[in-house]
């Protein structure tokens, strides 16, 4: 790959993390498989991180196009799961692979030991998903994913339930919670 492939590549990036932290997660999903198609010959690892339960394995479904139930997709369940790294090859761009990732911080899968047992530096960017508020254990990952030299991106699921908890509330605005939701991200 010479500078210029890699100057646009770097541009590609910004544009997939500005996706992501500016669009809905179908839009997000579409950029970056704009970006996948001009990848054709570099192999891809994509590590999909977080706390069990936070919907890393239907991420990996919907990356990849797929239902939860469909042949070939990521297990999922209301329980731990996902018990070993398990790699995915994307339908469309067989270099690339997603990782499902056991979620970190449940008795099998204890944060100080997450890292050597996921085998952390084998992924070349990382998907670190939560469902709910940002917390320390999404700080640990992101601290060894830049001390490691590797770009990561962070993805909030479930918002749909955090939606319908807030329009009980009588002064329920949806743009206000997305909006906080946003910035909670940001700050995080």
């Amino acid at each position: 790959m010479d500078v210029s492939e890699e100057y646009d590549m770097m541009e590609d990036l910004e544009e997939i993390k500005e996706s992501i932290s500016t669009q809905d997660l179908p839009s997000a999903i579409h950029t970056i498989n704009k970006y996948l198609k001009k990848q054709d010959l570099v192999e891809l690892n994509i590590g999909v991180t977080g706390e069990s339960g936070s919907g890393k394995s239907s991420f990996v479904n919907a990356f990849r196009g797929l239902g939860d139930e469909e042949e070939y997709s990521a297990k999922t369940g209301p329980v731990e799961t996902t018990m070993e790294p398990q790699d995915y090859s994307h339908p469309k761009y067989k270099n690339v692979k997603v990782w499902d990732l056991p979620g970190i911080g449940t008795p099998n899968f204890k944060a100080d030991e997450y890292l050597h047992l996921v085998e952390f530096d084998r992924y070349d960017f990382f998907i670190i998903i939560a469902s709910d508020r940002f917390r320390e254990c999404h700080t640990q990952l992101a601290k060894e994913i830049m001390r490691m030299g590797k770009n990561f991106y962070f993805v909030r699921s479930k918002i749909d339930t955090t939606i319908d908890a807030e329009k009980r509330k009588k002064s329920f605005d949806q743009e206000k919670t997305l909006d906080i939701i946003r910035k909670d991200c940001v700050n995080g």
